[in-house]
């Protein structure tokens, strides 16, 4: 076996205490026979890692709660506004963040701001994270103390069911995504392109699964019969659910046997960084301190993803008493699954692509290295140099473009669909086979519900007026670089007050948020002509979309913002 990393003899524990900082480790991806002598053969690199892995994904989850404050703050005020950023997209271009974990820590921060006692214990570390994101819409008033006493001590799974039985608003569960596909003759995709386009022309801002849905409700809404028909069966194996989680029977009855997992090795409580974000504090300084964890927070992230994914491909979490590697992500690391497999699934990936691995020595950062993950070995290095120069929503705009050229020359659509919009859409093609008497495929069914779109519509289809015509131009984006947002307003660069005119090339389209709280508010400014040839300023200063943070190279020292 090749020499492994020496991670036993990495404590973090006086690092942590003394400059937030990972230890310094550089573990080489591992091959399968590596992996087993490892863990299968009871080597003391074995405990190590999980051990790292426990105090990284807890460090990581520290590190959490002081963004959070730092996320909340940004969005009081013009904070946001001054940075030229959405919430999402800062989070996403300059943390490293994913649009569902910076929401829901902007939450968590925004709430901890009226909950003392849930605060005290979670940047203490007597509470994990996890733990707290679960008992967060019911630790409030007079409830909250008994809350945080049960975040202290129970486990994930049985303070979830606490909660269930506590809510009494029913409803408040995030809603399941599937992913559909379908095979289209060419004609068939013609019509679908059609009625899509004029639904976006119809509903400006919206998706194109929000596009997909208005087709399907009008069809539904005439002939679908009463009842609401079951859409796994109707659309069949062209909806994927995400995976089900591992039964709580087994969860339970695995703590019951291990006593809460007692003879695991135990780690201190580790508190977060005393770092506060005061009201008077401008957004630059926010932005600032936000920086300064986040690239703390990167370099524990690449700790919790290599040793997450020998764990998770060894299957040690199953010799430790876990049932599923996701009880053991909340349990024992504190953290969420989700977030954890995906740094895991990545992790593995580049263990396997040597261009991915070249791909995060020159530095790019996980929510690109994650898009590009998806791609064959041969294309990631094309596509190296290009993400480098990218922010991570143009990247990712550009590889769906490219995914959605081969697909349809393979004659296939795929769409993600929320539960509810799967459901219209079973109803509506339910209906379809029911009026011609035939199991039609679903790509005809698309078809039949376009067509019939197309001739409710089109005759009352007017003109596209010059700002419709600039929004298309755009592809329907707002046009300041790292916005994720779609275009509902089209702006003139030159303003007409200022002798501007109408054409097309003194026109861009942009979010309302960048139109009239950055731009008119004098934060964010853009000049030149359209669409190629714009020039952007931030504050007075020359701006091409926000920087991420930079990594801090050993540590650095935190103070109060």
């Amino acid at each position: 076996m090749d020499a492994a990393p020496d991670l036993a003899a990495r404590s973090p524990s006086e690092a942590w205490r003394t400059r937030f900082a990972p230890p310094a480790v550089e573990p080489a991806p591992l091959t399968g026979r590596e992996l087993d002598a490892w863990f299968r053969g009871g080597e003391p690199e074995a405990d190590a890692c999980e051990a790292l892995l426990t105090w990284a994904a807890r460090a990581r989850g520290a590190l959490d709660v002081a963004i959070a404050e730092g996320l909340d703050a940004l969005r009081r005020g013009d904070r946001l506004a001054e940075l030229a950023c959405h919430l999402d997209d800062y989070a996403r271009e300059v943390l490293d963040l994913g649009k569902r974990a910076a929401e829901g820590l902007a939450l968590l921060g925004r709430e901890l701001r009226t909950r003392p006692l849930l605060r005290e214990a979670l940047t203490s570390g007597r509470v994990k994270l996890r733990a707290a994101q679960t008992v967060l819409k019911v630790a409030v008033g007079e409830d909250e103390a008994a809350w945080v006493e049960r975040a202290a001590r129970m486990t994930v799974r049985a303070l979830e069911a606490e909660v269930r039985r506590a809510r009494t608003a029913p409803g408040d569960e995030e809603e399941p995504w599937l992913r559909l596909g379908a095979r289209l003759e060419p004609e068939e995709r013609e019509v679908l392109d059609e009625a899509l386009a004029l639904a976006g022309e119809l509903m400006p801002s919206a998706t194109r699964a929000e596009r997909l849905e208005a087709i399907a409700q009008e069809f539904a809404g005439e002939y679908a019969g009463e009842g609401d028909p079951d859409a796994a069966r109707v659309l069949g194996a062209a909806v994927r659910p995400s995976g089900a989680r591992t039964g709580d029977a087994r969860a339970a009855a695995l703590e019951e046997e291990t006593e809460r997992w007692a003879a695991l090795r135990a780690l201190p409580d580790i508190a977060a960084p005393d770092v506060r974000f005061y009201e008077t504090a401008t957004a630059q300084e926010v932005d600032g301190r936000l920086r300064e964890l986040a690239a703390l927070r990167a370099e524990w992230e690449d700790l919790v993803g290599y040793c997450a994914l020998a764990v998770r491909k060894s299957q040690l979490y199953r010799l430790l008493g876990f049932a599923s590697f996701r009880q053991y992500c909340e349990e024992r690391l504190g953290l969420s699954a989700r977030s954890v497999e995906e740094r895991a699934k990545v992790e593995e990936r580049r263990w396997a692509s040597p261009a991915l691995q070249e791909a995060k020595r020159e530095g790019l950062a996980f929510e690109k290295l994650r898009l590009l993950a998806k791609l064959p070995e041969t294309e990631i290095a094309r596509w190296t140099p290009r993400a480098k120069g990218l922010t991570c929503v143009a990247l990712r705009r550009e590889l769906e473009a490219e995914a959605e050229r081969r697909m349809r020359a393979q004659g296939k659509l795929a769409v993600p669909l929320a539960l509810r919009m799967a459901a219209v859409l079973a109803a509506a093609v339910q209906a379809v086979r029911d009026r011609t008497g035939r199991p039609l495929p679903l790509g005809t069914c698309l078809a039949v519900l376009a067509q019939h779109f197309l001739d409710t519509w089109k005759g009352g289809k007017r003109a596209r007026s010059r700002s419709r015509k600039v929004r298309d131009r755009d592809a329907g984006h707002c046009q300041v670089p790292g916005c994720s947002r779609r275009a509902t307003h089209a702006h003139h660069v030159l303003f007409r007050s200022h002798g501007g005119g109408d054409e097309l090339d003194n026109q861009l389209g942009l979010c309302a948020f960048h139109h009239l709280r950055c731009i008119h508010a004098g934060h964010l400014r853009v000049v030149g002509r359209a669409p190629e040839a714009l020039r952007w300023f931030l504050g007075g200063k020359a701006w091409s979309g926000p920087e991420p943070a930079r990594r801090s190279g050993g540590g650095v020292e935190i103070s109060a913002a």
